[in-house]
């Protein structure tokens, strides 16, 4: 099914891509829980889902805390942004990192964004998030630091626009997560397991940053290279699966969507 509106589409509202599977639907709002329950979000972030038969839509929750998200408050947007049929229901000021990494990378199925608190001092430091342990492989090509005073001096830190958005696509790359200064990290992934996946293990992987320098004492820390992130990343796009079954899981038997 589409998420369906409560009052008819306006008629400047752009088209739906079409009909979902409300069992997707289902495990979208389940990524939100399941980001909360793991740390990665609070009160504010978000997760979204690239339109499974229109690459030109994604699907993003309403404007709501993650952890009371549900399938009905799934809503559609196009890749500026703008929500097809939002029937009253207020959308995400940052949306617009969804919209734009979506624009920038065909490969992305879905995009996390978050304020994970071990993560965050990584935007703010001269050492690199690097890739401490296999879950983390993906980190190991390099995270890069968006920091939008360059493009756009002093901001609110928000990414609020498309031209802001379309910035830190740019900054991302073909990497899999960008950290922001002041402000968070995206995770991205070629579905939504995988990037749940990416978002939980990058806040996890920091966390073990933090204590591996804490016993380092200033010594150079031996995580995985590139190459090792590489090998160690295909087997995890396969075996992170476990994880997303057992996330899944628990939020099924809470709430029995």
């Amino acid at each position: 099914m589409t998420p369906q509106p409560d009052t008819p589409p306006h008629q400047n509202d752009p088209p739906s891509g079409g009909s979902v599977d409300p069992a997707r639907l289902a495990d979208l709002a389940a990524a939100s829980r399941i980001l909360a329950g793991q740390g990665v979000v609070d009160a504010f972030g978000h997760v979204s889902m690239r339109h499974p038969s229109a690459p030109d839509r994604y699907l993003m929750a309403r404007s709501l805390a993650p952890a009371l998200v549900e399938p009905q408050d799934i809503l559609e947007y196009d890749l500026d942004s703008r929500p097809c049929h939002p029937a009253g229901r207020k959308s995400f000021l940052e949306r617009f990192i969804h919209g734009e990494v979506y624009k920038a990378r065909p490969d992305v199925m879905a995009v996390v964004h978050s304020h994970s608190p071990s993560v965050v001092p990584f935007g703010l430091v001269r050492m690199r998030l690097g890739a401490m342990f296999h879950n983390a492989a993906f980190l190991a090509v390099g995270v890069p630091v968006f920091d939008i005073r360059e493009r756009f001096g002093a901001t609110d830190l928000l990414v609020s626009d498309g031209p802001k958005g379309e910035a830190l696509a740019q900054s991302l790359g073909l990497r899999q997560v960008a950290l922001m200064r002041a402000h968070g990290s995206i995770a991205v992934g070629p579905s939504l397991e995988v990037a749940v996946f990416r978002a939980v293990y990058t806040e996890v992987n920091a966390r073990i940053q933090h204590w591996a320098q804490a016993l380092a004492a200033g010594e150079p820390l031996a995580g995985l290279d590139a190459e090792e992130g590489e090998l160690a990343d295909v087997v995890n796009q396969g075996a992170g699966m476990r994880a997303w079954d057992l996330w899944r899981a628990q939020v099924r038997a809470a709430h029995g969507w």
